[in-house]
């Protein structure tokens, strides 16, 4: 979850908007609240999308279609505006990470995890198959697995894209290969047999770490989903028996939804799910999620700013002006004029959490980028059993111990989620940040010292290090950086840099040491073979720098907008 940035909407519709959950070719998706208080993901399309009518016919059939599905496993449509001069779409909220993004990060899953997975996106696509409904794009990104069990998501914005103009215009893909059927690739259409394919492949995935039809290319995953047998690696016994029989190239061949389930779950998926489904590490990583939901409610008690609404009739309002000329002229209505907050400290009427210090404003001046001296850190709040709450050294935010995380997350497990589809993080090159880069490349004073005595690493260097990361002068948050830091001369590979973005995309850099000194690691990154097209090939100059015991990562791709990451040892 990121802040919203200045140009981005404070309120869609009846809901107030909260923090961006994530963005990419097709749209933004935020994290908004009701007037009630419900949490909700508020999904937006693209302006360019909007103005294609035929998307918008499209838009429209698909919401109403996904306003009949319900069930335990689905995400519910709880609202929808097809006709808003940006049309948008809200779903139930619940913290959880996709698919993509856990087994990313963590791994295949145990073989537990997998069944209460298959057999409960099998009563998912039983309940939508009941409706004469068929999704089309089940796949590890439209998967969420929370405390409650696991979530189908993404019912609308990908199948309405599907044949418009603004679809080859912006030369957005719908579906992924090594998950779609024989007969969509080959063009033969899409029944309840092609999801359930795609169930398979999504059960491989899960169990095994990678797709069972793998290749560098989309036209080699057709290749293979078409001609060739799925290597199903470490599946064994049912499940193995269970994939094998969904991946069935004939579509006649493969089981029904509710028969998957039935041997996945004779009981029911519920009961698999009563006794804890997820492994720890996935329990504490949604705990988190949950926290964080916390700590905007914390920041809504005392707001820095008044919020302006994004209508829902009439012409939207944008602070880029070539997004706002494709909709006319803004609003006469002039913004209201707010004057500069003082963020006193906030007073918390019991029982509710103890006076905390208010975040500062969203607007605030960003510090100077790649100097890690002025890369603020976060505040901290402690908080402990009895949900006590101090502020932080520097008086900013606060975060919400892991003692009370489980607690936390079992409170908020009631909702259901709404982050739909997958998609690239759309990056441009900033004009103004090629010679900012090269400034921030020349700027440590470390860069005169010698290099190490013996070319090596210091070990101060060495060891896993993970963290947030921002481009464009700080303006765009692009998800998680990892990279492990190995022993290695000059010229050699001293690790691997794995970008995640807040949608489970990944790209990989190889990394080589050009130099080393005590203060600072200059290496070339260079895009891994097998990255998706999203990913920057190209090998560009980055730099880590030690700074209060973090690790500062800079670069001067302007390609990726110049990234900088401030990342924490992890004792991995």
């Amino acid at each position: 979850m990121q802040p919203l940035a200045g140009d981005e909407p404070t309120t869609v519709g009846p809901y107030r908007l909260l923090g961006r959950l994530g963005s990419g070719g097709m749209g933004r998706v935020y994290l908004g609240r009701s007037a009630g208080g419900r949490s909700v993901a508020v999904k937006i399309v693209h302006p360019h999308f909007a103005l294609d009518e035929e998307f918008r016919a499209r838009f429209r059939r698909e919401v109403q279609a996904a306003r009949r599905v319900g069930g335990a496993w689905t995400a519910s449509v709880l609202d929808a505006d097809p006709d808003a001069p940006v049309p948008w779409v809200a779903t139930a909220y619940a913290a959880g990470p996709s698919l993509t993004a856990a087994v990313t990060d963590g791994g295949p899953l145990p073989a537990h995890t997998v069944r209460a997975l298959g057999a409960g996106l099998a009563e998912a696509l039983t309940a939508v198959h009941e409706l004469g409904l068929v999704h089309r794009d089940v796949k590890p990104s439209n998967v969420l697995l929370t405390l409650d069990g696991p979530l189908l998501i993404d019912f609308g914005i990908a199948r309405a894209t599907d044949g418009t103009a603004s679809l080859t215009s912006s030369g957005v893909s719908i579906g992924s290969p090594g998950y779609m059927s024989p007969e969509q690739i080959l063009g033969k259409g899409a029944t309840g047999a092609a999801d359930v394919f795609s169930l398979g492949a999504v059960l491989a995935y899960a169990a095994n770490g990678a797709p069972p039809f793998p290749g560098d290319s989309s036209a080699a995953l057709l290749y293979k989903v078409v001609h060739e047998e799925p290597e199903l690696g470490s599946l064994s016994g049912e499940l193995r028996e269970v994939a094998e029989a969904c991946l069935a190239k004939e579509p006649e061949r493969r089981p029904g939804p509710a028969e998957v389930a039935r041997r996945l779950a004779p009981e029911g998926t519920a009961r698999l799910v009563a006794g804890g489904w997820l492994p720890g590490a996935l329990v504490e990583r949604v705990s988190r999620s949950a926290v964080e939901v916390l700590n905007l409610e914390a920041a809504e008690a005392v707001p820095a700013v008044v919020p302006a609404p994004w209508p829902v009739t009439g012409p939207v309002e944008f602070s880029t002006p070539s997004v706002a000329g494709e909709f006319g002229p803004p609003p006469t209505v002039p913004p209201a004029v707010v004057p500069e907050p003082t963020v006193p400290p906030a007073v918390v009427p019991e029982p509710t959490v103890p006076p905390a210090v208010v975040p500062e404003p969203r607007d605030a001046a960003p510090a100077a980028e790649g100097t890690p001296e002025t890369l603020g850190k976060p505040g901290k709040v402690s908080v402990s059993v009895a949900a006590t709450a101090v502020p932080g050294a520097d008086g900013r935010g606060r975060r919400v111990s892991c003692t009370v995380a489980l607690a936390v997350a079992a409170a908020l497990a009631v909702v259901t989620v709404g982050v739909g589809f997958l998609v690239q993080p759309f990056l441009r090159a900033d004009g103004g940040t090629d010679s900012d880069a090269g400034a921030t490349a020349k700027s440590p004073s470390a860069s005169a010292s010698s290099p190490a005595g013996d070319g090596k690493i210091p070990a101060a260097y060495l060891g896993t290090w993970e963290g947030s990361a921002t481009a464009l002068s700080g303006n765009l948050p692009i998800g998680t950086f990892r990279v492990t830091v190995e022993q290695a001369s000059v010229g050699q590979e001293l690790g691997r840099l794995r970008q995640t973005d807040q949608l489970g995309g990944v790209c990989t850099d190889i990394l080589r040491l050009r130099s080393v000194t005590a203060a600072r690691i200059v290496a070339s990154s260079t895009g891994a073979k097998g990255n998706h097209d999203g990913c920057d090939p190209a090998t560009n100059t980055v730099y880590l720098t030690p700074s209060h015991g973090d690790l500062v990562y800079t670069s001067n791709s302007s390609a990726e907008g110049n990234p900088v990451a401030v990342m924490s040892k992890t004792g991995d």
